[in-house]
């Protein structure tokens, strides 16, 4: 059968829901349509791609301290314990970089304004910060400075450190006081906190009494009170207004934001949203520097993914034992041997007990998670765990 032009029609002409015709246009349309999937895989990807390499671009890798480091390698602690962190987390003081202007003058020079061991157990059961006054007397080792020269050894206050030789002099300070390795650092200035801070959404403290601080351009009510970034960076570094004034009460209200922190990441969506997440990573990079194995993503996350499942009450603040300098009432010096007690523990990677009795050293028998086969009871140090953020 033909139509009027002489082309066949009927079954297997393509004139049929069973034609050649339906059968080629499906293969166009499977065609296109992987065509498409493919398209938006690679887009995805691309984007995907887009922001790891913006987030891990953010990063400064400290590739100066590391070679400084390298330089005194056959000096430096041995690690005793397999799969056990130590990190050394410092807060600069610089009035460099954008925003920090106005915390005071450029005299270009920085200080460590906040300096904290971070110690992670081996089988990531729990975490230990131990917060090391800027004012402490400790021997600083002969460090390499910017302009090429080395610095003199000398005795002096802990953060003076940092201005002489920058993160490495700071590590090498604390490996030779504590005799514990340091196998990480990250360094984090004002504005990077602030925008840790405001990227969650700010952070809710409990306050016993009003504060009106003019230096810190701090004015808050009694009781909850959640900070946006400029409040947080005004509570935590807050002397004049805001207890007795000294730096060991300032570390324990650092501690005791940093475990407020820790609580409203931890109880929040924050780390299964994608939407919430990028603009916290955003923030914990855009100011961040840190030795060259963490200045990526997929080194910072090989650090952080063994923590997700530490329980907030296994997460310890302590500021090390210390006591007023014998020369000078306005320094710090360690207490021993409850200090020697603390850096042996974490060297052995020993389980740490903490408190909020007004004592440096209780005996207690430990038995929780990580717990060492060592028969003698576990010290107990004065700090708090990040469950203990209440209001008081």
């Amino acid at each position: 059968m033909t139509d009027t032009a002489g082309k066949p029609v009927g079954p297997g002409a393509g004139a049929s829901a069973t034609g050649d015709g339906l059968i080629r246009r499906r293969r166009r349309w499977v065609r296109n349509s992987a065509l498409g999937a493919a398209v938006l895989l690679v887009v995805a990807a691309g984007a995907g791609w887009a922001v790891y390499a913006r987030l891990s671009a953010n990063i400064t890798a400290d590739e100066a301290a590391a070679a400084e480091l390298a330089r005194f390698e056959r000096e430096r602690p041995t690690a005793l314990v397999r799969d056990a962190q130590n990190i050394l987390l410092i807060g600069s003081d610089t009035r460099a970089g954008d925003g920090n202007g106005r915390y005071g003058k450029d005299f270009g020079t920085e200080r460590s304004d906040t300096t904290i061991l971070l110690h992670l157990a081996a089988d990531r059961h729990s975490a230990t910060a131990v917060s090391l006054p800027r004012d402490l007397m400790v021997d600083i080792p002969s460090c390499g400075q910017k302009d090429g020269r080395r610095s003199d050894p000398v005795f002096a206050m802990f953060n003076h450190a940092f201005e002489v030789g920058g993160s490495a002099c700071t590590i090498r300070t604390v490996e030779k006081l504590t005799g514990i390795r340091i196998d990480h650092h990250m360094v984090l200035d004002f504005s990077g906190f602030k925008e840790m801070v405001d990227a969650v959404d700010g952070v809710e403290v409990c306050l016993k009494e009003p504060v009106d601080d003019k230096a810190a351009k701090l004015k808050l009510p009694a009781g909850k009170v959640r900070l946006d970034g400029e409040q947080a960076l005004g509570f935590v570094r807050a002397r004049k207004s805001l207890g007795n004034g000294s730096d060991t009460e300032r570390m324990e209200r650092q501690q005791r934001f940093l475990g407020a922190l820790v609580n409203k990441v931890r109880s929040s969506d924050v780390l299964l949203n994608p939407v919430k997440l990028y603009p916290v990573l955003d923030a914990a990079t855009s100011s961040l520097t840190t030795d060259p194995e963490l200045a990526t993503l997929r080194g910072l996350y090989q650090l952080v993914r063994g923590l997700r499942d530490i329980p907030t009450e296994r997460v310890q603040f302590l500021t090390v034992p210390r006591e007023s300098y014998v020369y000078d009432a306005n320094r710090d010096q360690l207490v021993e041997p409850e200090a020697e007690s603390l850096f042996a523990r974490l060297r052995a990677d020993q389980p740490v007990a903490v408190t909020q009795e007004n004592t440096q050293e209780v005996p207690g028998q430990d038995t929780g998670p990580g717990a060492s086969d060592d028969p003698s009871p576990a010290p107990t140090f004065r700090g708090r765990t990040a469950a203990e953020q209440t209001c008081e």
